[in-house]
């Protein structure tokens, strides 16, 4: 019989742990969170990360296992996550991937062929180095890291010299690297559930989610943070929230424009969340607003998760 995975994907402030935690506890499945901040100790109420209390009744992988300037990737989750999944499914359990980061999700489920996406995220946060520092410091980083690549790409080719760090920083391996290797063979088939919000009524509840999260303590959790001597330039602090809430302590922007800056960045993340799943023809989209019973949200994805044959 084949073996098939659930994944519970849709932007940020959808629903998405609500969701997998009941249907966890109703199929018996086992959770891997593929977000790429989750997995930061230190960083709790900015990547909102299920309470202790919901990860004590079903278990939870790649959440609080690295310290912030621990290096982590789309890579190494997708080979990492595989590992997992055999394990879930060699004790009769079935894994349950819940996130956001559409790259994460694609490395596990699909594997990387011929590079993988963009990480806008990421990206920008290249540019804006690259404005600061120079395209020199840019090639410089790169023919550390790939010296193959940067032979063959001219110091003034930006756009190139990015694409080549982004995969680089994405995956773990030089481009030059990626183009040799071969698909993993994955041997779980997954069917994938959406939960599409509309747009205002989710522009909404992100607003919502980042009242509360200040409410909650963001500003003191980017403090701890600062006093255990992570430094704001790195790359899971890069995020939205931690940013945002630096260079306000910094006193680079007011209070107000920080939360502006949070609610801004917080939506634009959810478009291009969106935009990236939209491009999956396999996800089957559920809608969702506040009035939905996620128990009854819950027999429907299992109902979908039974019947369905993934393509």
């Amino acid at each position: 019989m084949e073996r098939k995975a659930l994944a519970i994907v849709g932007p940020t402030a959808s629903g998405k742990t609500k969701l997998s935690l009941i249907v966890a506890e109703k199929i018996n499945g086992e959770i891997i969170s593929a977000d790429s901040r989750q997995i930061y100790r230190y960083m709790d109420i900015g990547t909102a990360k299920p309470t202790l209390e919901e990860r004590q009744k079903v278990k939870h992988y790649f959440i609080d296992e690295l310290d912030p300037n621990e290096e982590f990737n789309a890579g190494i989750f997708g080979e990492k996550g595989r590992e997992i999944i055999e394990d879930i499914f060699s004790r009769g359990k079935i894994p349950i991937i819940v996130g956001g980061s559409g790259l994460y999700v694609k490395s596990l489920i699909d594997g990387f062929f011929e590079g993988p996406g963009a990480d806008w995220e990421l990206r920008e946060m290249l540019y804006r180095k690259a404005s600061q520092l120079g395209k020199e410091a840019i090639y410089e980083e790169l023919k550390k890291v790939d010296p193959v690549s940067a032979e063959k790409i001219h110091p003034n080719n930006l756009k190139r010299i990015i694409r080549a760090l982004e995969v680089y920083y994405i995956t773990g391996k030089p481009i030059s690297q990626m183009q040799k290797e071969i698909k993993p063979e994955i041997n779980f088939k997954t069917i994938q559930i959406g939960l599409n919000w509309d747009r205002k009524k989710l522009y909404k509840r992100i607003e919502e989610r980042v009242d509360k999260m200040i409410k909650d303590g963001l500003i003191e959790e980017v403090k701890k943070l600062r006093e255990l001597g992570f430094d704001k330039n790195l790359n899971s602090l890069q995020t939205v929230g931690y940013k945002e809430v630096f260079d306000y302590l910094d006193g680079l922007i007011s209070y107000e424009q920080m939360i502006y800056l949070i609610k801004r960045n917080s939506r634009r993340y959810a478009k291009r969340q969106l935009t990236w799943f939209r491009q999956d023809k396999r996800i089957i989209w559920l809608d969702v607003d506040e009035s939905t019973d996620f128990e009854k949200l819950a027999d429907k994805v299992i109902e979908i998760f039974n019947t369905h044959i993934p393509s």
